[in-house]
């Protein structure tokens, strides 16, 4: 669609914030190179020219999951065939695995709603990994999950989270928030919490001193207004608690899910157009991450000039997006993430979960500045 979009990108490289008619504008022109610049731009106010990866090591550590959203291929109920949840013991080995090979600074943990397994059991898998890797940063439990573990303990979410926090937890992951639409999540997630309830829960987490991540499950049902009112909705929480590092937009696989492809497909400029409107919309929130799995690794360097700064990690074993069609690898190795990103013309700067540098010495060994 041809439509004159200069007054938005010259007012958003002065400084003025955009609304939500201003991202459906956005989203509505086919001027992709010209918003994209405009994105790159203030990337580069904020970034230079630095593009940022971290060391971690993901673990799914259940796929049972009393929701069973129309939009994932992951999750199982009890005695379902795939079905599984790891012990306590068997995450600190799956944790260990590669440890001294990669000295990973984040662990990044997120499962299902499982709806047996007790308070305890999460306390005590942070405790025990926290207490065998005290140098690496638990990322871990999505507000999902959080909302979830509150009804099961009959704690509230604030006491949850203390007592995460208490046992080792470090940040939370962005998962969960979907498309903040309550139309959006009656089609996709309708046992889900609502996006209000997300929102809430990162707020707390934020008032805490919880640092979190934030996300958008893009190319379903949503609509160009939805996609704006979402990240809106981020930018004013941001605005209040300052707690949000990252914006993960998330592409939506619809391989062996109950909601299938009932969209159009999203051409790479439709993507690409996406990264770079979040990265002009969600003004204050420091990082654009695209997690390269997710996206695909050419296109996740194209996003690299597109309002992108992070291309998240290496991530070693990723279930849930594979199970819904992913052909992306599952890991990634340090020297494969360097020249991917050196490709792209930019500097490849080592991170840890809330954004320090790392260096390391002639034996690999991680140190923070």
């Amino acid at each position: 669609m041809k439509s004159d979009i200069s007054d938005i990108l010259r007012r958003v490289l002065d400084g003025e914030r955009l609304d939500v008619e201003d991202g459906v504008r956005l989203f509505e022109s086919d001027d992709v190179h010209a918003i994209g610049a405009a994105a790159n731009e203030v990337r580069r106010k904020i970034s230079g020219n630095r593009t940022y990866y971290v060391v971690n090591r993901h673990i799914n550590y259940t796929d049972i999951c009393r929701n069973r959203c129309t939009f994932c291929a992951y999750s199982r109920s009890e005695g379902e065939p795939g079905a599984y949840a790891m012990s306590v013991d068997e995450v600190l080995r799956r944790a260990e695995e590669y440890y001294d090979k990669m000295r990973y600074t984040e662990l990044h943990i997120v499962g299902g709603l499982h709806p047996t397994l007790p308070f305890s059991y999460y306390t005590d898998m942070l405790s025990t990994l926290k207490s065998r890797f005290p140098e690496v940063h638990i990322q871990a439990f999505t507000a999902v999950e959080i909302a979830h573990l509150s009804e099961i303990s009959g704690l509230s979410i604030d006491d949850v989270l203390t007592k995460l926090k208490d046992a080792g937890l470090g940040s939370l992951p962005g998962g969960g928030a979907e498309v903040f639409s309550p139309r959006v999540r009656g089609i996709v997630c309708p046992e889900k919490m609502s996006g209000r309830k997300w929102l809430d829960t990162m707020q707390k987490a934020h008032k805490l001193g919880i640092k979190t991540n934030s996300t958008m499950l893009y190319g379903h049902v949503e609509t160009h207004r939805e996609r704006a009112e979402h990240m809106i909705a981020l930018r004013d929480l941001q605005d209040e608690t300052g707690g949000f590092m990252t914006f993960i937009p998330l592409r939506y696989h619809p391989g062996n899910t109950k909601l299938g492809e009932i969209a159009a497909p999203m051409s790479a400029q439709d993507h690409l157009k996406l990264y770079s409107i979040s990265r002009l919309m969600i003004d204050n929130i420091p990082h654009i991450k695209v997690f390269w799995i997710m996206l695909g690794l050419k296109l996740a360097q194209v996003a690299l000039s597109y309002g992108a700064d992070d291309i998240d990690g290496t991530v070693v074993e990723e279930k849930i997006t594979h199970r819904a069609g992913a052909t992306t690898p599952q890991a990634m190795t340090v020297a494969k993430l360097r020249a991917m990103i050196e490709e792209t013309g930019t500097i490849p700067v080592e991170r840890d979960t809330i954004y320090n540098e790392v260096t390391r010495n002639e034996a690999g060994l991680p140190a923070i500045s």
